[in-house]
């Protein structure tokens, strides 16, 4: 029992010398977590005042943002409690490259389409052609743009007309040049 009660003793004390660093890292985690709860609410307030593309990629800006901040907080936390975190950013950094590599198609479409939508190379309704497709714009997301033709779709992906001329053949309700290479036929 004498060694038992030597081991609970040394656990309680050193378990009261890590209470006040672990409520500091909750409180340096709750203050980050407030502001991003802010950042993204400020995004959101900029992004009901524009139209419907903007306010998308506005939305899309604040949660990565807002989840930036929310990582960042969490590594500050769990660096006030005394935790190393010197191989977790290491480990963050490479992750990201690999994650960055792997994905390298479908980030490159999502920023492909982001860049679509604020720059707006032509909107909803009007009638394109790239790659050899044509059809009428139903839907821009962020990974494909619709085209509809004589009941066929097709889901083209968002750097296919970012790098490829696009043919604006005509017009739904307002037009916007911008990204790509446009021609009028």
């Amino acid at each position: 029992m004498n060694t038992f009660d030597q081991s609970l003793q040394v656990l309680i004390g050193e378990l009261v010398l890590w209470l006040p660093k672990a409520a500091v890292g909750l409180l340096v985690f709750f203050g980050f977590w407030v502001g991003s709860i802010l950042v993204r609410n400020i995004f959101l307030r900029i992004g009901r005042t524009t139209d419907f593309n903007t306010r998308y990629v506005l939305q899309v800006v604040g949660r990565t943002i807002s989840l930036a901040i929310l990582l960042f907080g969490g590594i500050t936390a769990l660096g006030t409690i005394g935790i190393n975190v010197s191989a977790l950013v290491a480990g963050l950094g490479l992750t990201g490259f690999a994650l960055g590599f792997g994905l390298k198609d479908i980030l490159a479409n999502l920023v492909s389409g982001l860049l679509i939508l604020l720059y707006r190379p032509f909107n909803l309704n009007d009638q394109i052609s790239v790659a050899g497709m044509e059809g009428l714009v139903t839907e821009i997301d962020l990974r494909y743009t619709r085209l509809e033709n004589n009941g066929k779709v097709y889901l083209i992906p968002n750097s296919i007309l970012l790098t490829n001329s696009i043919g604006l053949l005509s017009q739904g309700e307002k037009a916007a040049v911008g990204v790509g290479t446009i021609t009028r036929s």
